[in-house]
């Protein structure tokens, strides 16, 4: 049976030969394709670096020097907090301006069926027929921290397509969703009155990866109670970069607000670029997903070498029986990568 619209959760052979249809193209004229803007090259492109397959790997050479550096927006926020209207919103203004915009909305994938029910795209209909709009939902397959592992790639093969602003939309599960300020240029931390205790959405890094916190549903009550709030928890943690986080009430599904939203992104980007803290960003930027590069190929080197020949179960035998500790049993792991 075919998947539910916006499910991710395809059989293998389907997936193979999508995959295997796609790779027909050489990487030169496909890559060609991509940087004049084809949405399908873009599309069969963004689900070869999902998929995680090895040939992804020359493509995104091929881009990577053609690649300029977009806008890129972080937005993240608890569920029910208005990211995708707000998302919604700011495409459509970017667009009318004649930007090219596109949308990585990332959805958790479900732990028991590896399926991920992709609504965002659903709920972003207004955009579909804007030929200046990209909209890409992603599963986060597993990856923690709000956002999916090949979304940095994804971002790279839109950058390529010229894009010149990339929103990506986390899956707003939590306060631990800090990793989006690794890959944007500006991140909003979306709010909204009412969820309780309104300090603990500003624990584990959301109050340190903001760089303009928003307020939206602020028709309802309580909204100038969490600026407040917001205004001087600030106080007592100083980022020390030179910039205060702007604090923005809106009302996203009316518009209300979202051209103070948009003035206070501009402000930064001119901050940012004007002082230290662009390169200091992309530095770090860079050196972050250069790390994961080398975890990811160390560890797909290793599964080829380890799991594969089944030294995992042996040694998890072993622990479980008390015969061998896990530290001992991870060196020894280790040391067979290399030797």
């Amino acid at each position: 049976m075919p998947p539910r619209i916006g499910e991710v959760s395809w059989p293998e052979s389907w997936r193979l030969r999508a995959l295997s249809s796609g790779m027909a193209e050489p990487n030169e004229d496909w890559a060609a394709r991509i940087r004049a803007g084809d949405r399908r090259a873009v599309s069969r492109a963004i689900s070869l670096v999902e998929s995680g397959e090895p040939s992804a790997i020359p493509l995104l050479k091929l881009l990577f020097p053609s690649s300029h550096a977009a806008c890129v927006l972080g937005i993240t926020g608890s569920p029910g907090a208005g990211k995708s209207t707000l998302v919604e919103k700011l495409a459509a203004g970017y667009s009318s301006r004649g930007l090219k915009v596109g949308i990585l909305a990332v959805d958790p994938t479900s732990p028991f069926s590896g399926g991920a029910l992709l609504g965002d795209r659903i709920r972003m209909q207004s955009l579909a027929t804007h030929d200046d709009v990209y909209i890409r939902s992603m599963a986060t397959r597993g990856c923690l921290g709000g956002i999916a592992a090949a979304t940095g790639d994804a971002i790279t093969v839109l950058e390529a397509a010229g894009c010149q602003t990339i929103l990506v939309e986390t899956v707003g599960v939590g306060q631990d969703e800090v990793e989006v300020a690794t890959l944007a240029d500006a991140t909003l931390v979306i709010l909204v009155p009412g969820m309780g205790d309104d300090v603990q959405a500003l624990k584990a890094g959301i109050l340190e990866i903001a760089d303009v916190f928003i307020i939206n549903k602020s028709d309802q009550p309580g909204a100038d109670r969490l600026e407040r709030e917001l205004r001087s928890t600030m106080t007592l943690a100083p980022r020390g970069v030179g910039w205060t986080p702007p604090v923005l009430q809106t009302v996203a599904t009316t518009g209300q607000g979202l051209d103070g939203v948009e003035k206070a992104i501009e402000d930064f980007r001119t901050y940012r670029e004007t002082g230290p803290l662009h390169q200091k960003r992309q530095r770090e930027k860079w050196r972050r997903r250069l790390l994961g590069l080398i975890r990811q190929r160390l560890f797909e080197r290793w599964d080829q070498k380890g799991l594969m020949s089944g030294s995992v179960d042996a040694q998890v035998e072993r622990i479980a029986r008390r015969e061998q500790d896990p530290y001992s049993a991870a060196e020894e792991l280790i040391r067979g990568l290399f030797y």
